[in-house]
């Protein structure tokens, strides 16, 4: 019988041959030997295994001497190893790799002894480890360099999968990768956050006007970003999917081609901005009181904008890389100078003028430009799985700002659609008078203390799901979005509980005015009650943008913020009178049917399949 195959026998030809001897009955699993051998055949010891050998045809097919000495040596190793079944495991398993070693080694003798060698060592290695018979073979099959039936292909056997190790299955492995990644995420949204209410109280004392002046120059602010929002979606959404494929060379290019155009972009948005602050602001019904001094903050903010945008753009690529530790440290570093530079800035302290809001504005600045500065060093350093070139920089690449458009689009609509709705819905809110638009004001920026678990797990969803697809595993992925959302509903119900309980209380640190916090615990506690809706459809959003499906979260925020913030807080506020609790019925109705479009999207499944 010629026994020279031209593949090299897998654990599982070995085992199956060796049951074949012994019956079912036998005692394969015990560690029956199964390699040729070249003595007498000899009764199975004690332990069950084979004796000292038992004619095989390799004998007869290794016609050399040196053919029978390699197997001779194969066969005396792998009895070695089995000669001590009571060893500790990391004995067994040093022993099982020197086989393989010495296997492979051999293999010089020629293709017979070549083949019982590899058998040999097989065996060797699957006693070793201890396994039953089916679980033998896989091990062994590894250690051979064999393919296991049922394994994945050898093309589809990722290097960089990042998920290579994660069972789908084990909910607690799930969860504690989540929450590696989102715990840096949600401490810096939450840090970030909460220095931005200090920013608003700070500026709440110096007055209504001061803080409508914020609060009306956040509306074309946040809009013009909206801008950069194309870029930075189809960025992090790319970037997550090359990693999971393990192509970091594209993710740099990406990164590389997202930086330029953030460049440019910003250039033009600043001359435009600046220009035409004034005319801004007066479009959002500022009065000849907030005018005073928000036109000088409004250009100092809008000077900004470029540190602002750039900063988001590094931080978008190093969390679609899985690194949301550096974007935290260097972010609530950087807005801790908010309050440092702003708080004697504003109010003249340690020499410095009184500047008051502008004050503000400029200590923005600052900390803008700090966190830029930090996101370029380790994004330049290569102090990350992804990092920027200057080849990478100014090479355009058309094929790649294509597909980063093509998933960022739909994104900047969706930025678009809510930010133009907010412009109408302040407008509507500014009908009321300064003294509930302040109200209105200091209410967003507490509730932005609610958005931020959202977003950080939203962040955390997008990355997720990105890498998961970009490794093949859309279950994995899938899993990843129910369960982040899990997480996020926890942390936002507690919340959501506390603005009802504690409304009026949240709100006397930004003022001391009675009716600013009586109209402002209002709308905490409106929104308070929306907080499992709110976060649902920011977290299953942000995980359909990592799948690159950007078109339903804009059809979710066109139909929540158009069909039912901007329509309902005309009716509620304009025709029944309602005044604030209207304006943020509206809003709760909003979140509320964004999270019924954004729920159905996820069950559907369909954003698997979706090619970036």
């Amino acid at each position: 019988m010629d026994i020279i195959s031209e593949k090299p026998i897998g654990a599982r030809t070995v085992s199956g041959a060796a049951r074949e001897r012994t019956g079912p009955g036998g005692n394969e699993a015990a560690g029956k030997r199964a390699e040729p051998d070249l003595r007498p055949e000899e009764e199975p010891d004690e332990r069950g295994g084979a004796g000292a050998g038992s004619p095989h045809a390799p004998v007869q097919a290794a016609g050399s001497a040196a053919e029978r000495e390699a197997i001779r040596a194969a066969s005396t190793e792998s009895e070695a190893v089995r000669a001590a079944p009571t060893e500790s495991e990391a004995i067994r398993e040093t022993a099982a790799e020197t086989a393989a070693e010495e296997a492979a080694a051999d293999s010089a003798a020629g293709p017979a002894a070549e083949e019982a060698a590899a058998a040999a060592a097989a065996d060797s290695a699957a006693r070793a480890a201890g396994e039953d018979d089916a679980a033998g073979g896989e091990g062994a099959s590894r250690a051979a360099g064999g393919e296991e039936a049922g394994s994945p292909p050898a093309a589809e056997a990722n290097s960089g999968d990042p998920f290579a190790t994660l069972d789908i299955a084990d909910k607690k492995a799930v969860r504690r990768r989540i929450l590696q990644m989102a715990g840096p995420s949600l401490v810096e949204m939450l840090l970030v956050n909460f220095v931005s209410m200090l920013n608003m109280i700070m500026v709440g004392r110096v007055g209504a006007e001061a803080v409508a002046a914020v609060g009306l120059t956040n509306q074309p602010y946040f809009l013009l970003l909206a801008v950069f929002m194309t870029l930075n979606v189809g960025t992090t959404a790319l970037v997550a999917r090359s990693i999971g494929k393990g192509d970091p060379g594209t993710a740099n290019r990406a990164a590389g081609q997202a930086f330029l155009l953030n460049i440019a972009l910003s250039i033009v948005i600043i001359f435009f901005s600046y220009r035409y602050a004034e005319e801004m602001l007066v479009m959002m019904g500022a009065s000849a009181e907030v005018l005073t001094e928000g036109v000088s903050y409004a250009r100092t903010m809008f000077l900004a904008i470029g540190f602002t945008a750039v900063s988001m753009s590094l931080s978008a690529i190093l969390r679609g890389s899985g690194n949301t530790k550096a974007p935290m440290k260097i972010n609530v570093l950087a807005n801790i100078l908010v309050v440092l530079i702003g708080f004697p800035l504003i109010y003249g302290m340690f020499g410095l003028p009184k500047l008051g809001v502008v004050g503000a504005g400029i200590a923005s600045m600052a900390s803008q430009f700090a966190s830029m500065s930090g996101l370029l060093y380790v994004l330049f350093k290569g102090k990350s799985q992804v990092r920027l070139t200057g080849a990478n920089i100014l090479r355009l690449d058309v094929s790649l700002v294509k597909r980063i458009l093509r998933i960022g689009l739909p994104a900047a609509g969706e930025q678009f659609a809510m930010r133009g709705g907010q412009i109408i819905f302040s407008k509507v809110v500014a009908s009321l008078g300064t003294i509930t638009f302040a109200a209105n004001q200091i209410a967003f920026s507490v509730l932005g203390l609610t958005f931020m678990p959202g977003m950080a797990f939203s962040i955390v969803a997008t990355t997720l799901v990105g890498q998961a697809l970009g490794a093949r595993k859309p279950e994995l992925a899938e899993a990843f979005g129910w369960e982040i959302r899990k997480l996020g509903v926890i942390v936002a119900g507690s919340l959501g509980a506390l603005f009802v309980v504690f409304a009026p209380y949240i709100m006397m640190p930004y003022t001391s005015d009675a009716r600013i916090v009586s109209q402002g615990a209002i709308a905490l506690r409106v929104v308070g009650l929306v907080q499992i809706s709110q976060a649902t459809q920011f977290i299953l959003a942000g995980a359909l943008r990592g799948a690159g499906d950007t078109r339903f979260p804009l059809y979710s925020t066109f139909v929540g913020v158009w069909g039912f913030r901007v329509l309902l807080s005309v009716m509620f506020v304009l025709w029944f009178g309602w005044g604030i609790l209207g304006a943020w019925l509206a809003i709760a109705a909003d979140q509320i049917i964004r999270s019924v479009i954004i729920v159905a999207r996820y069950k559907s499944g369909k954003w698997k399949s979706i090619r970036v």
